[in-house]
């Protein structure tokens, strides 16, 4: 190999046939071209037992047998036995959700992946995150003496909306078409999605949710009697993402937990202005580019967001939108930067002034 370089193992076991959030950062941020001129390895399964397979056992042996590598994670948490190379691990972290709300994860979250993400954070030295609030979370249950390093996925145009002209014209009293992106599963909630276009169609404004994603896991009572304001699409490919997201005039997030919120920046390319919660990871994200509201309180947040539409915040949102998404690539790109500076074994890579460490 040439000076400078390493063989890196790429862990891809979880990547399956549909693509969200964690996927898309895998297949981007951490493309092999996007790691050149190191020699990537990637390591994929077929099926759930051929990942767990290589995740506890497959990888670690591979650490044993090639003890020049680097062993990267940017989906699920490495098998505990990927400790007998600790040094040589390089993880990286979404969000701390598996530890913050059990109540919200399935028999099989619970069961195997957040006992293997606890032990990782113990125990892995290099730990990589993709916003400062998810790197304040992890700091604070992690070894004293690990690195927690930003590492911001550039976010690209992945369903195509750059040549919009933004969001759909908006006409009092024509319905507000609201788009939600993302897994039916608990920790979306959904329901407070409902809710506030509910409050909104009852405060005089009419609105419909339109909610694209596949259900996930737990039970969810809309599913059996969807409101008539509800429409839902399962999961589309990007290019009919494309034409329905040019049809609505904002993103609607409620979520409780998120790392990063990929949608809500994906969408800004096309200049769609975003509602989320009021949060610090949608403050980090966001800047003051959407609206943040309290979902859990629908008839309040129906009010603010009929007040913002009323004071031209659509259109304000629109232009704020793009200056946002050119933000967040700006600060993406320093972080690749250094990461390769580190990859390349410059251990001032995050020891520099400025340098994107959390210490």
């Amino acid at each position: 190999m040439k000076p400078g370089t390493k063989r890196i193992y790429l862990d891809q076991t979880h990547l399956r046939a549909h693509v969200t959030g964690i996927e898309r950062i895998t297949l981007d941020l951490f493309a092999p071209d996007r790691l050149a001129p190191h020699e990537i390895r990637p390591v994929t399964s077929g099926s759930l037992p051929g990942m767990i397979g290589q995740q506890q056992l497959g990888l670690p042996l591979r650490a044993l047998r090639d003890r020049d590598t680097l062993f990267l994670f940017p989906g699920f948490p490495p098998g505990p036995l990927c400790a007998i190379a600790a040094e040589r691990c390089l993880f990286y972290v979404h969000d701390t959700f598996l530890l913050d709300r059990p109540e919200d994860l399935s028999l099989k979250s619970r069961l195997y992946m957040s006992p293997s993400f606890a032990r990782a954070l113990r125990w892995c030295p290099n730990l990589f995150v993709n916003s400062r609030t998810t790197g304040a979370a992890v700091r604070a249950v992690c070894a004293p003496t690990a690195r927690v390093a930003l590492l911001r996925p550039s976010v690209r145009d992945a369903f195509g909306l750059d040549d919009l002209p933004g969001p759909a014209p908006y006409v009092p009293g024509a319905p507000l078409r609201m788009l939600a992106i993302g897994t039916i599963e608990p920790r979306k909630d959904y329901t407070a999605a409902l809710a506030l276009t509910a409050a909104l169609n009852r405060a005089g404004m009419p609105a419909e949710l339109h909610l694209v994603g596949r259900v996930g896991w737990g039970r969810h009572a809309f599913l059996d009697a969807p409101p008539p304001f509800l429409h839902r699409y399962g999961y589309l490919s990007d290019a009919e993402l494309r034409d329905l997201a040019g049809s609505c005039h904002l993103l609607l997030s409620t979520s409780k937990a998120e790392g990063l919120g990929l949608p809500l920046l994906e969408v800004q390319h096309g200049g769609l202005p975003v509602v989320a919660p009021d949060a610090p990871v949608f403050r980090e994200v966001l800047g003051t580019s959407g609206l943040l509201i309290r979902p859990e309180a629908p008839e309040a947040a129906a009010a603010a967001l009929t007040a913002w539409i009323g004071g031209n915040g659509l259109a304000r949102a629109a232009a704020a939108s793009r200056d946002n998404i050119g933000r967040w690539n700006d600060a993406a790109a320093e972080d690749r930067a250094r990461f390769q500076h580190f990859l390349a074994g410059e251990s001032a890579a995050y020891a520099a002034p400025g340098a994107t460490i959390l210490a």
